[in-house]
């Protein structure tokens, strides 16, 4: 019989669960989708009873048709940087302020005051951001006191439901440095970042490595999820640490990158990447020894997205009578324009921004527009314009010495062939498309479950799971006008930062 590995993916939108054979065969997938509940522009929550009933519906529905007792793991990516407070018999004491959630620039302030920037980013590999889970702790702290004296312990959303599968509170490497409480020399939560916070350590969970074994399903998590008591839960990482290992990122050098709702490029090393102007950052990876060094965006194909709710209703129609998908006409238009939508920028802070501006109060611009440009160079401008902020994290990699030769492009975005070839004309590399583009966080997870019980010897095991489809190299005559609008697209939004802070202002 075989034996399968069973992993959930905790999204922003939803959770998608994945069956696994040891064998690299995907058995299924489900999806279970949640909402997000946005006010006041960036105070970005979620219901942790969501992710719960989302992972219990799933998991019933995947392993309705094989024998549970051959399920060798249950493991787990997870959206990071989040804040949910439980108390001790682990019930949600409110809302979870998720990655997205930019309220805490106040307490960014206060962290200001009290140790420098570059320490901060040197012990932690991340700057001083309202984007990560210790700040939300303190801004819990200061405006939610009732509910910060209750709180037992801070967890992320995979944190939450392994805690529902087993009882136990706990967090592993990955989503621990996205609170910017952990050591990341050390591996080790920070007395020191602690004390600048103001933070209490006992509210921190049990530090764990990816690949340990969190416990075992309990008998009330087995009866709601349709399992049997006793199979192992397997920690997982945060999802872009796990989208490392699910394409093929568990090596010195490789790079990939993800065009989900927020966007990011990663690449795996021995060593942190310290950025002079701190624009990058750096995980715990999920193989030891290593670490991820990072930028990633608010809003990358979440731009897509709004440009599709927004602007493209009548492509929703057009690809229903023609039964294809949306972005199949989107893609469409994209090719009507030339490349560099004539003129057209688009600056993709929807929702404040991370890496490389480190700016919550950054909004989205058109820039440049004129009573030539058509739709088709608007749709351009929007994927150029993505392209170009996430250029600028490959710039500040390359200043720094590393070689990038080719990228592993994953995510929605990844499906769109003039998409990837502005990502090969922006990077100067070769952009890999791999056989599975939407699973790449689960099937990271998966193989930490599978090394985490004993099943792989190692993570190279990834080529039992991950084949690369397509391949397209940088036309160089594009790349030369992409070089033009670089320095022309940070001007802009170095001409609108004054503006972005009275508009927050109003």
């Amino acid at each position: 019989m075989p034996q399968y590995l069973l992993a959930h993916d905790l999204g922003t939108s939803g959770n998608k669960a994945t069956l696994y054979t040891t064998d690299g065969k995907l058995v299924g997938s489900r999806v279970y989708h949640y909402d997000t509940h946005v006010q006041n522009a960036t105070w970005v929550e979620q219901d942790p009873e969501d992710w719960w009933r989302a992972v219990s519906v799933t998991t019933k529905e995947l392993v309705a048709d094989i024998d549970v007792s051959h399920i060798a793991a249950i493991s787990f990516s997870g959206q990071m940087m989040g804040c949910l407070c439980v108390d001790s018999n682990g019930v949600p004491l409110r809302e979870s302020l998720i990655w997205a959630d930019m309220r805490a620039t106040k307490e960014m302030g206060q962290i200001r005051e009290r140790i420098s920037e570059r320490d901060f980013y040197h012990i932690t590999g991340h700057r001083i951001s309202p984007s990560y889970g210790g700040q939300k702790l303190m801004w819990v702290k200061d405006h939610e006191p009732e509910v910060y004296e209750k709180t037992y312990k801070i967890l992320n959303a995979k944190d939450y439901i392994i805690l529902k599968l087993t009882g136990r509170f706990v967090t592993e490497y990955t989503d621990a440095s996205s609170t910017c409480l952990l050591d990341l020399a050390k591996l080790q939560w920070s007395d020191q970042l602690l004390e600048v916070m103001g933070l209490d350590r006992d509210k921190l969970p049990e530090l764990c490595r990816s690949t340990d074994v969190a416990g075992t399903v309990t008998r009330e998590a087995a009866a709601a999820c349709g399992l049997i008591e006793g199979i192992p839960v397997v920690c997982g990482g945060g999802d872009g640490v796990c989208a490392a290992v699910g394409t093929g990122c568990v090596k010195e050098g490789i790079a990939h990158s993800c065009m989900g709702t927020s966007s990011w490029i990663s690449i795996t090393a021995k060593e942190p990447v310290y950025d002079d102007a701190m624009r990058t950052f750096t995980w715990a990876h999920i193989v030891p020894g290593y670490v991820l060094p990072t930028g990633t965006m608010q809003c990358g194909g979440g731009s897509m997205s709004w440009l599709k709710n927004t602007l493209c209703a009548y492509e929703g129609v057009l690809a229903q009578e023609q039964k294809v998908s949306v972005y199949d006409i989107i893609e469409q238009e994209t090719n009507r324009s030339p490349v560099g939508a004539r003129g057209l920028l688009f600056l993709p802070y929807l929702i404040g921004e991370r890496s490389p501006r480190w700016n919550p109060n950054a909004r989205g611009a058109f820039v440049g527009l004129t009573m030539e440009h058509t739709k088709d160079d608007i749709v351009r401008a929007v994927q150029e314009g993505v392209a170009l902020n996430l250029g600028v994290v490959m710039d500040c990699f390359q200043k720094k010495g590393v070689k990038i030769d080719e990228m592993t492009l994953i995510g929605g975005g990844a499906k769109s062939a003039a998409w990837r070839q502005i990502f090969a004309d922006m990077y100067r590399c070769r952009i890999q498309k791999p056989n599975v583009l939407e699973e790449a966080t689960s099937m990271g997870a998966a193989i930490t479950g599978g090394v985490g019980v004993g099943a792989f010897d190692d993570f190279d095991v990834i080529d039992r799971f991950l084949t690369i489809d397509s391949e397209l190299s940088p036309i160089e005559e594009n790349a030369r006008i992409y070089d033009r609008l670089k320095p022309i697209f940070d001007e802009c939004y170095e001409g609108l930062v004054g503006v972005y802070d009275k508009l927050a202002h109003l």
